[in-house]
């Protein structure tokens, strides 16, 4: 006995052996950053959004909410009942609003991730995957695991992007000199090509990224802005005419503490006190004031420390945040002046986990949920359904709160709609074209792929949508010519 403990860890061996010593308690596993939703940047891995992280220490933020509250590995419960399919008259109605703005296809953004890889494999190969038959995403692309810095992929998102009338995207980007950072050059090359412009989703890569909020955003200002003549660079008008860069900052305006699956509460180590982003975003409006205005978007529903740190409004990210919820936000942000914008979504499908899974894993969970237990016919059925009907229901949704003329984003003639996502494959919001069901192997039908029955389904109904809300656009720039 005597020499098992001595060969035993110092933390599994208590000081003395009281009546008080409670050995369960001292060998307690503590959990990893992954676990608690903090950011691992050099995995990549972004962690919660300000949103989920405040959500982590009060669940009550997402009351009206059920299903956010029900017990870790609670049973499928039917998905809602499909909303209608609006109208030709009510898509018209829209496209009349928004003919107010100059050119309408840079104001719908898809958020857009460059931090694929291929040799070697990067993201693909997350959680422990090994591509590229095993791959950490919900759904096999149709372009399979790929590499964001070849040409011809990016090439066909472009034509996708094109196709389907969308004119901007938000690239993910983790700090000057990542990956991601040394891909932007032949995306903007490329989106160039193809009549795309190009905005910025600032990511958290370091816990101290904060006190360079300044020196970041004047290096993506003057690198590829200033440099390149702002070629490519996503310029958005409001709709008086006036134009200016717009950036996004993901994980923001965070709490001190979160709590863990056992209750058990820990310091948030990239939080920022509000004064921090206030200096820094003051400094970056005094140093390009001579030349233009910026919008800076934080990912916050806290419409009070949003204001307090100086930014503009919000661009929350997540799609569990319902619809339902979204007026009582905008009306919030809204009587602070705050502009707001709420992201058209078709949901998550998060790729299962596999052991070992720590001691907090919880099954991975369809947003929005549906009731069939597989990936049956039914199921994808199902998926299908209430995935469309999500899209459908967000863009209707954001589309009414940015053109309502009592509320701040018509007042001041702003409007713009990000689109989560075009290819964060991990979290199943990609509206990047997938693998038809059919054309997956045995073996990929095996590891469990999510693969729709038909996999450019998303993307075509953007395209359709866009469809119907520029033609009022269109016609007005035939008139013009």
């Amino acid at each position: 006995m005597a020499a098992a403990l001595a060969a035993a860890p110092a933390a599994l061996v208590a000081p003395a052996f009281g009546a008080s010593w409670r050995p369960w308690i001292d060998v307690a596993p503590q959990p990893g950053r992954r676990a608690l939703g903090f950011p691992i940047p050099q995995a990549g891995w972004h962690g919660d959004s300000s949103l989920a992280a405040a959500v982590r220490l009060n669940p009550r933020l997402l009351d009206g909410d059920q299903d956010r509250r029900r017990p870790p590995n609670p049973p499928r419960t039917p998905s809602r009942p499909t909303p209608p399919t609006p109208g030709p008259s009510e898509w018209q109605r829209f496209a009349a609003q928004l003919a107010v703005f100059g050119d309408l296809r840079r104001h719908f953004i898809f958020e857009y991730y460059p931090w694929y890889g291929a040799d070697p494999w990067r993201h693909w190969n997350q959680d422990g995957r090994t591509p590229p038959g095993d791959i950490a995403a919900f759904a096999v692309p149709a372009l399979g695991p790929y590499d964001s810095r070849d040409t011809k992929v990016l090439e066909q998102h472009a034509r996708w992007l094109a196709d389907a009338g969308i004119g901007a995207i938000n690239l993910s980007w983790w700090g000057p000199g990542s990956f991601e950072d040394r891909a932007v050059p032949i995306v903007m090359d490329v989106m160039r090509a193809h009549d795309i412009h190009v905005a910025f989703h600032l990511e958290p890569y370091a816990d101290d990224r904060a006190n360079r909020l300044r020196d970041d955003l004047l290096y993506l200002i003057r690198e590829y802005g200033d440099k390149r003549r702002w070629d490519a660079f996503l310029l958005l008008e409001d709709a008086s005419g006036v134009a200016r860069p717009i950036f996004k900052s993901f994980r923001t305006i965070l709490p001190r503490t979160v709590s863990d699956c056992r209750g058990r509460v820990f310091p948030v180590p990239d939080f920022t006190e509000d004064a921090t982003w206030r200096r820094q975003v003051d400094a970056l409006r005094a140093a390009v004031r001579s030349d233009f205005e910026v919008l800076l978007l934080a990912d916050s529903l806290d419409f009070g420390r949003t204001e307090a740190g100086g930014w503009d409004g919000m661009a929350i990210y997540d799609p569990f945040y319902r619809t339902s919820n979204w007026p009582g936000a905008a009306s919030a942000f809204s009587s602070r002046e705050l502009l707001f914008s709420f992201n058209m979504n078709a949901g998550f499908d998060v790729y299962p986990q596999r052991p070992p899974f720590g001691e907090c894993y919880a099954p991975s969970r369809i947003e929005p949920p549906i009731s069939a237990t597989g990936w049956d016919e039914a199921g994808r059925a199902e998926a299908f359904a209430a995935s469309r009907a999500r899209v459908l229901d967000s863009l209707r949704t954001t589309l009414t709160l940015q053109l309502d003329a009592g509320l701040v984003d018509r007042r001041r003639g702003f409007f713009v709609t990000y689109i989560n996502s075009f290819n964060e494959w991990h979290e199943g919001t990609a509206f990047e074209p997938a693998l038809s069901f059919a054309s997956l192997s045995p073996a990929q039908r095996d590891i469990g792929y999510h693969n729709p029955d038909e996999g450019r389904w998303r993307l075509q109904l953007v395209q359709d949508l866009m469809g119907e809300l520029t033609r009022p656009a269109l016609a007005r720039e035939a008139v013009a010519v």
